[in-house]
């Protein structure tokens, strides 16, 4: 974390702790007026308009409006100033790269994508800093007014042995740390996710409509990964693995050598399989993915034999997924996941295979998932170093005070 951003002025520890409380509730409430601080906090009017008025000074809050009171009053209400500081999020494929730097209300203020450096390793360290610190000064922003980052990767990530895992795309980032070798090139803090669970993190974070905050999101493109919300909590599993459905004895035979490096599921189920499956059944040679459901919206009897079976795979991994999870529903993103055609396919296949089928859905969020779920990882962790140590928030209720 790049501290020197977050830290309070050299008060009394109360006195600081005043401020973060105050701050905290600034962040929960969006818009909020000093009486109604008053009442969240319990501290007195005087105190809250002079920590109020530190606050705008240390350049933390901004006026966001008036709100109406009673018979001619008005009260001034405060939000974040949301370019007090900036965190950035990368989401990095074996294909491409996206890069975005966000305000602290998460806030996309600018973003780039490139084809990522096929050579790997340090090239790709050396890709991702360059782009966080053009789109900075695209933006006029020193890179030392942006807090923290968070990257999404393709494979997984152990925090205990600070390594990544089943890395198959983006060769040479296995044999290092990544979070400390990217965080001493930009000189802030990085965290890694792996990629699909901060698409699903974004889902939940800006996406999901799902009550209990309780689903499984499925990425399907190039391969296909699984990241769980169980609760309102992102699981990761010990070494960082959970959800690594490619691996799933489904669809092929998992003693098979040749399943061992992309997993017996994606080498049934990924986008290189599904076209040589089309293939197969008479598909073009040259055919894409956009071709097959071209196809298919056409009527042609190969794309539709293609994406029934493909349909029926992935109805199979459902029935797995809630067995495992109980989910209240799965939420479908990546190139493929997404494809209304496909999702129509799963419904009736799961139809016939469940008394009572899940719920299904495309992602809110598009191919974004991913990028908005680094930005409130990373978020996330300004928040935990401003607030962190403070008791907890007490719950809101429904009456307002008014200045």
């Amino acid at each position: 974390m790049n501290a020197d951003l977050i830290r309070f002025p050299a008060l009394s520890p109360s006195r600081r702790s005043s401020l973060r409380t105050v701050l905290r509730e600034v962040v929960r409430a969006g818009a909020i007026s000093r009486a109604e601080l008053s009442r969240r906090t319990g501290l007195s009017k005087q105190t809250m308009s002079d920590i109020v008025r530190d606050l705008l000074e240390e350049d933390w809050l901004r006026e966001g409006g008036h709100k109406r009171g009673g018979v001619g009053r008005s009260a001034i209400n405060y939000e974040i100033n949301a370019s007090r500081c900036f965190v950035w999020a990368g989401d990095l494929g074996g294909t491409s790269l996206r890069v975005a730097i966000a305000d602290l209300t998460g806030e996309v203020v600018a973003e780039k994508r490139e084809p990522t450096d096929p050579a790997g390793g340090e090239a790709v360290i050396a890709q991702i800093a360059a782009l966080v610190a053009s789109l900075a000064a695209s933006r006029e922003i020193p890179v030392e007014r942006i807090a923290c980052g968070a990257i999404g990767v393709p494979g997984a990530y152990d925090r205990q042995r600070r390594c990544m895992s089943l890395v198959s795309n983006v060769p040479g980032l296995d044999e290092m740390d990544l979070e400390a070798v990217l965080g001493a090139r930009l000189g802030m803090s990085v965290f890694v996710e792996n990629d699909v669970t901060l698409a699903a993190n974004g889902e939940l974070a800006r996406g999901s409509a799902w009550a209990s905050g309780t689903f499984a999101f499925v990425a399907m493109g190039t391969g296909i990964g699984l990241g769980i919300v169980s609760g309102g909590t992102i699981v990761r599993g010990a070494h960082g693995a959970a959800g690594e459905i490619a691996w799933l004895p489904l669809g092929g035979d998992p003693f098979d050598s040749r399943n061992f490096e992309a997993g017996t599921l994606e080498g049934t189920i990924s986008s290189a399989a599904i076209l040589a499956r089309y293939r197969a059944y008479g598909g073009p040679a040259d055919a894409s993915m956009i071709d097959l459901f071209d196809a298919f919206n056409a009527g042609t009897p190969a794309a539709a034999r293609v994406l029934d079976e493909v349909a029926r795979s992935l109805a199979v991994v459902i029935v797995a997924i809630r067995a495992i999870l109980d989910p209240e529903a799965v939420v479908f993103g990546g190139s493929i996941g997404v494809r209304p055609e496909l999702l129509d396919l799963v419904r009736a296949q799961l139809a016939r295979c469940m008394a009572d089928p899940l719920p299904i859905a495309a992602s809110r969020l598009g191919g974004k998932a991913a990028e908005v779920g680094a930005i409130a990882m990373a978020i996330s962790h300004v928040h935990d170093v401003l607030f962190g140590d403070l008791p907890a928030a007490p719950e809101l209720s429904d009456d307002r005070a008014t200045d």
